[in-house]
C-alpha cells in the first residue's frame, strides 16, 4: 500500500475524509452502490482501488441491499469489509443489516445521515440511522469530518474485538460536502492500530467447516439473540478501550458522551452530530454573559449508555433534548424517550424538553440554540413549556 498521508493537515470534506480513512486501513471487500449525498466516498475510494492504492477488491453492485448482501458474504469467508450508503440506500439494506448483526459480522458502514422519503428530499435529518437502530449495530455520531475520519478508524478495532457490525454517520451535506481542516495520521500508524484481521471462525477455513445462516427455530433462537444482546451490552467497554488507545496513540479523545461545560451548568442541551458544534459556540456566548449553561453530545447511540448519560446530567436543573427526527408516535422523538428512560431508571426527575428540529435539511441557527437555552430558564422559573416542540416549522 502506498504511504500518501504523513501526519498532514488538509482542508477536505468529511466524504474524502471517510475515504481517506477507508483508503488506510485498506479492506478486503468493499461492495457499494452510489446514493447521494454518501456516493462520494465510494467514489473517491473507487479511484482508490483503479489507481492501485489498496489491495481491495471493489465490487459494484445493482443496489444497496445487494452491497450490505455481498458484504455479509464476504465476511463471513474471512474478509475485512466496508461500504456506505445514505437514506433509501440504508432502508434498502435493513433486511441484511439484522443478518449482519446476527451472524456477528464486524463489517464497518459509513452512513451520511439523510431523510428518507417521501417527499423526496435529500437533505440531512437523522431519520435513516433512526430507523435502524435496533438492528443490532453499534452506532457513532461524528460532529465533524475530523471525527468521520477517526471514528472510521476506531469503527474497524471496535468491530473486530465486539464481534459486532458498526455504522458511522456524519451528517449528509454539512459534513459529508463541507471542508474543514483535517489532521491525517500517517498510513504506517493506521495499520498498527487496526492491526491485521484475524477471524476465528469463516467459511474458508477448510480445516474448521462451519456452518452459516442456518435455520434456528423456536428451540434455540432466543438463546442465539440473548447472545447478540449481550455483545451488544458488553461493547460499550469495547468502544471506552478502542478510544484509550487511540487518545493514546494520537492525542485525540473519545468516549461514549461529551461532557461540554456541564460543570455547575443549570441547563444543557443534549444534541447529536453536526448540531453539537453549533452549540458549543452557544454555549461559550452564554457562558460569556454569566448565564450557567452546558452541553452534552452523545457521540455512541447505540449501546445507548444509559448510566453514563443519566449521571451527567442529574445535576441540571432543565434538560432539553435535540432531536433530528421525529418518532411518529404522537410523544417525544427517539432520543428523548431513551434519555427519559434513562433518568426515571436512576430515580432522577427533571425539567425535560424535547425540540424536534431540522427535519429534511431545515437549517439550525445560533439564534434558535440560544432560544432554546431562553426557554430552558424560563421553564426554571417555573413558566409552563409543551414537553414536545417542533423548532422553527411553520404552522
Amino acid at each position: 500500500m502506498i504511504n500518501m498521508a504523513k501526519n498532514n493537515i488538509v482542508a477536505w470534506t468529511g466524504n474524502e475524509a471517510m475515504a481517506e480513512a477507508m483508503r488506510q486501513i485498506n479492506p478486503d471487500v468493499v461492495a457499494a452502490y452510489p446514493i447521494t449525498p454518501a456516493t462520494e466516498i465510494v467514489q473517491i475510494f473507487a479511484g482508490y482501488v483503479a489507481d492501485g492504492l489498496v489491495d481491495t477488491e471493489f465490487v459494484p453492485v445493482e443496489s444497496e441491499h445487494s452491497a450490505m448482501s455481498a458484504c455479509i458474504g464476504a465476511s463471513a469467508a474471512g474478509g475485512r469489509c466496508m461500504t456506505g450508503t445514505s437514506s433509501q440506500g440504508l432502508a434498502l439494506m435493513a433486511e441484511m443489516l439484522y443478518i449482519a448483526a446476527g451472524l456477528r459480522l464486524p463489517i464497518v458502514l459509513a452512513d451520511v445521515n439523510r431523510t428518507l422519503s417521501s417527499p423526496i428530499n435529500i437533505h440531512c435529518d437523522h431519520s435513516d440511522t433512526m430507523m435502524v437502530k435496533d438492528a443490532g449495530w453499534i452506532q457513532i455520531f461524528s460532529e465533524n469530518a475530523q471525527e468521520g475520519y477517526d471514528n472510521m478508524i476506531q469503527a474497524v478495532k471496535i468491530a473486530e474485538t465486539a464481534k459486532l457490525p458498526v455504522v458511522v454517520t456524519t451528517d449528509g451535506f454539512i459534513i459529508s460536502h463541507g471542508m474543514e481542516r483535517i489532521e491525517i495520521i500517517d498510513d504506517a500508524e493506521v495499520k498498527q492500530f487496526v492491526g491485521e484481521y484475524k477471524p476465528e471462525n469463516y467459511l474458508l477455513n477448510l480445516d474448521k467447516p462451519i456452518t452459516v445462516g442456518a435455520l434456528d427455530l423456536p428451540d434455540y433462537y432466543f438463546e442465539h439473540k440473548r447472545q447478540e444482546i449481550e455483545a451488544i451490552i458488553k461493547s460499550k467497554a469495547v468502544i471506552e478501550g478502542v478510544a484509550k488507545d487511540f487518545s493514546a496513540k494520537f492525542g485525540r479523545s473519545y468516549g461514549l458522551l461529551e461532557k461540554y461545560k456541564l460543570d455547575g451548568a443549570d441547563c444543557a442541551i443534549v444534541a447529536m452530530g453536526s448540531t453539537a458544534g453549533t452549540a458549543k459556540m452557544v454555549v461559550d456566548e452564554l457562558r460569556d454573559k454569566g448565564l450557567k449553561v452546558g452541553l452534552l453530545k452523545p457521540r455512541v447511540f447505540r449501546p445507548f449508555p444509559k448510566e453514563e448519560m443519566a449521571d451527567a446530567l442529574k445535576d441540571l436543573k432543565a434538560i432539553a433534548v435535540m432531536d433530528r427526527s421525529d418518532s411518529m408516535n404522537a410523544h417525544e422523538g427517539p432520543v428523548c424517550l431513551e434519555i427519559k428512560a434513562a433518568l426515571f431508571d436512576e430515580g432522577i426527575n427533571k425539567i425535560l424538553i424535547n425540540y424536534i428540529y431540522g427535519l429534511g435539511g431545515r437549517d439550525i441557527r445560533p439564534e434558535e440554540i440560544e432560544g432554546v437555552y431562553n426557554e430552558l430558564f424560563e421553564a426554571i422559573k417555573g413558566k409552563s413549556k409543551d414537553k414536545v416542540n417542533y423548532l422553527n416549522v411553520r404552522e
